[in-house]
């Protein structure tokens, strides 16, 4: 089948913009001739979203395509990282064969970290003979994210030969190093590991540039990096995670909108959700060039980016705001990933001490931020029972081992203003064990039962809970965008009413237990030092 378009093409070689004729010939772009005549808008090559994490959005790969081909994504590099810590193999294989359905082009990376450490526990492990295998596959296109930087300075050897499997594959092998600087930074990258996604600091980004790393600019629904790190530049735009609520009012072009607005150049923009990530991952699209797959998006212009049509492989698949196509074949729930919780008692939630007053070690989160930092406070004791205090926002905080092993951490947070109540998830980077924060034990046995059967979200206020629920390995839903945008938002709204004035709770949440990002964390063994790599005890004195 051959097909015509015409239009303002912009040469992501050249930088150059100019009206052109496309011949498109079964789904490959053939010829591209310049010519004379007047346009509206601008033909872009189809965007790609090159380091995500397709469970952040709390969708299946085909409802995440509906929601974000009409934005303009063409195709999308996932790192199903997420789901292989709770069902291994099996969960990969069911996104894959999901994102079958549907014509967004998905790529995925072999998780290098399931369990992402060995400080908690996960429902499977993905050692090397299984990375070997999956980089063998074509939509396999990367070793994961190496979370382990630790493990990678220090040369453990099962860290290092999946790195060796990685380059015998001749595949790049994506980082992930926060705050990594000086000498060890130097040691990670030596290593062959090319991206980063973690840069939260101007001069963090600019470390790595020096030293050669891919800076992925990082602008997702939690962390938000981008206006940070837009003086510096990058090589790439990325989400990471990205929830359904944001991706309603936009995907990849509106982080463009973002980057132009903070100070990138136009092209450079561009260049960065398209020709970038596909020749660094060896794509056959990216451009509109012959024998590329005309993979392509008419926008307004280069400054608002309002995606008018959106092509794949030539076909027309959206049209001012909607999908032009069907998911094909029936839905499919994978058979496991369920909530294993044995009996709990309240006092496993608790932590105990002597005395009338306890200093104890306090987490602190950040709205807009992954990254959390440590304190100290003084809690009262009742009843040999550590105190939160609500009215000065220290809040209890435990993650359970969903497994059936029957682990238990506990400690304090700060950040979440709850007044009373509580908030649990079955979503808690990256194991995704029960996370639940509250102002008592009461309230966090209350949230925790609700979560005993499908998982999801819920937030127990007194008298009144309200539960989303993620009957997709405690993860994802196969509803659609706008249904679940509602339904978080919904909840949000919940969640601010019992006091809390962060953006996204639940994702704040969720990062808790994510213990390869500084600097005080909590898992299903107990508070854990990132920095120093060990855990810590709750009390101080």
């Amino acid at each position: 089948m051959i097909i015509l378009l015409r239009g303002n093409i912009l040469n992501v070689f050249t930088g150059d913009i100019y009206p052109a004729e496309i011949i498109i010939e079964d789904g490959i772009i053939k010829i591209v001739r310049k010519i004379k005549a007047d346009f509206d808008g601008i033909l872009l090559p189809g965007f790609i979203d090159s380091h995500t994490h397709i469970e952040s959005s709390l969708m299946t790969p085909s409802s995440f395509a509906e929601a974000t081909i009409p934005h303009g994504t063409t195709a999308v590099i996932s790192d199903p990282h997420e789901i292989a810590n709770v069902m291994g193999l099996e969960g990969i294989d069911f996104m894959i064969e999901d994102s079958k359905r549907v014509p967004l082009k998905f790529f995925f990376t072999a998780p290098s970290c399931v369990p992402a450490t060995e400080f908690e526990t996960a429902g499977a492990k993905i050692g090397i003979n299984e990375i070997r295998t999956l980089l063998e596959r074509d939509d396999i296109v990367a070793l994961g994210e190496m979370m382990d930087f630790p493990g990678v300075i220090s040369e453990d050897p099962e860290v290092i030969k999946k790195i060796e499997v990685a380059r015998e594959a001749c595949k790049p092998i994506d980082g992930h190093a926060p705050l990594l600087s000086g000498d060890d930074l130097c040691k990670y990258v030596e290593k062959g590991i090319s991206t980063d996604h973690e840069s939260v600091y101007a001069e963090e980004a600019r470390e790595k540039k020096e030293l050669g790393m891919k800076v992925m600019i990082r602008e997702g629904s939690s962390a938000k990096n981008l206006q940070e790190l837009a003086s510096i530049g990058g090589d790439f735009l990325v989400s990471d995670d990205i929830e359904p609520g944001d991706l309603i009012e936009g995907h990849m072009n509106a982080i463009l909108r973002k980057a132009v607005e903070y100070g990138i150049d136009e092209v450079e923009a561009v260049r960065m959700v398209t020709i970038n990530p596909a020749d660094h991952y060896s794509l056959d699209f990216g451009a509109i060039a012959p024998g590329r797959s005309a993979d392509i998006v008419l926008v307004d212009n280069l400054k608002n980016f309002t995606v008018k049509k959106v092509f794949i492989d030539g076909r027309l698949v959206a049209k001012d705001g909607k999908r032009l196509f069907r998911i094909r074949g029936e839905e499919r729930t994978p058979p496991q990933g369920k909530i294993r919780i044995k009996d709990l008692e309240p006092s496993r939630l608790e932590i105990q001490a002597s005395g009338n007053k306890a200093r104890v070690r306090i987490i602190n989160v950040f709205d807009g931020q992954i990254i959390t930092s440590e304190s100290a406070r003084e809690l009262p004791i009742i009843d040999g029972i550590i105190q939160p205090l609500p009215e000065d926002d220290i809040l209890k905080a435990s993650v359970i081992d969903r497994y059936g092993h029957g682990n238990i951490g506990n400690g304090f947070v700060k950040g979440f203003g709850i007044q009373e109540g509580a908030l649990a998830s079955t979503v808690a980077h990256d194991s995704h064990n029960l996370i639940v924060v509250g102002t008592s034990t009461d309230y966090m046995m209350e949230a925790v039962d609700v979560l005993k059967g499908v998982g999801g979200l819920v937030a127990v206020a007194p008298d009144e809970y309200m539960h989303l629920k993620l009957p997709v390995a405690g993860l994802m839903s196969h509803e659609r965008v706008n249904i679940l945008a509602c339904k978080a938002r919904q909840l949000n709204d919940f969640v601010a009413d019992m006091g809390s004035s962060l953006s996204n709770p639940f994702m704040t949440m969720s990062f808790l237990s994510l213990l390869v990002i500084p600097r005080l964390r909590l898992s299903d063994k107990g508070l854990f030092n990132v920095e120093e790599r060990c855990f810590v005890d709750p009390i101080l004195s």
